[in-house]
């Protein structure tokens, strides 16, 4: 009698706890639901609130556009050399990109292995962070020559330092006390580094990644201001120089999409490696 008192109320707990976390669940899926409703209906609503304001002269449509102008831009451009636009601009990004990640991620572990190169880089690096590398532009076109490979040069100067520094900052502030466990075992460097330090990291790299999409197109972009003869960068200065500034909107905003898509996928491949 006792333990089938006992099962039942073993069972009635399971229950308990089992309806609770429906419950749990539930509301977390409801909150997420209301997230999406609330980021979609402030979109909807500032693109009507433009049109009508841009539809009854409150603001100049010649000056700030109206989503009606850049709909038929975006149909223009469709059936002209968007995607060719598109696809250099992609080309671009995703090479400096890719260079700036793998170098900055290589020379950040080349600084957590060597304390003493690592305080004598230090300053430098300080100094390359704060530095405006728009500036290096015109050094960049001389050295590497104009097109397509001083844009990738662009986009790796601004986005590799930054890599550095914030890679670097996450391997030196991994848990110490783990580190020490480990060396009294007699665990080598390496084994520390690929056992302890990066995988302690991971999050980190992805948040890395997650800043360069953004500096990445910031460095392709400033790049194309200069040099370019295709791509968004190269459409946004030739639509602001003949004043189609709904050229120049709608490049934008795809810039924006561009962004966007992008960081959702290195934020899907971040759920599947931490999975």
């Amino acid at each position: 009698m006792i333990k089938q008192q006992n099962m039942k109320k073993d069972n009635s707990n399971t229950q308990e706890v089992s309806e609770n976390r429906k419950k749990y669940l539930r509301k977390i899926r409801k909150n997420k639901i209301a997230v999406h409703l609330t980021q979609i209906s402030i979109l909807i609503i500032f693109i009507a609130t433009w049109e009508y304001l841009a539809n009854v002269g409150v603001i100049d449509s010649f000056l700030a556009s109206q989503p009606s102008r850049i709909v038929k831009t975006f149909m223009n451009l469709t059936n002209n050399d968007l995607l060719e636009h598109l696809k250099i601009t992609l080309i671009e990004t995703f090479a400096g990109f890719s260079l700036g990640t793998i170098l900055g991620v290589i020379i950040a572990i080349i600084l957590w292995w060597s304390p003493f190169i690592s305080k004598v880089s230090q300053p430098y690096l300080v100094i390359l962070n704060s530095l405006p590398k728009v500036a290096l532009g015109p050094i960049i076109i001389v050295w590497v020559g104009a097109g397509m490979p001083a844009i990738i040069v662009m986009a790796l100067a601004i986005s590799l330092i930054v890599t550095i520094l914030d890679i670097l900052n996450g391997l030196m502030n991994t848990d110490k006390e783990k580190i020490k466990m480990a060396k009294t075992f007699n665990a080598k460097k390496m084994q520390i580094l690929t056992k302890i330090v990066i995988p302690a990291n991971i999050s980190t790299l992805f948040n890395t990644l997650k800043v360069n999409i953004g500096l990445s197109l910031v460095g392709v972009i400033s790049g194309e201001f200069l040099v370019s003869k295709g791509g968004l960068g190269y459409l946004i200065v030739y639509g602001g120089q003949v004043f189609k500034l709904d050229l120049v909107m709608t490049s934008v905003i795809i810039l924006g999409i561009v962004a966007a898509l992008m960081y959702e996928g290195i934020e899907i491949l971040r759920r599947k490696i931490v999975k």
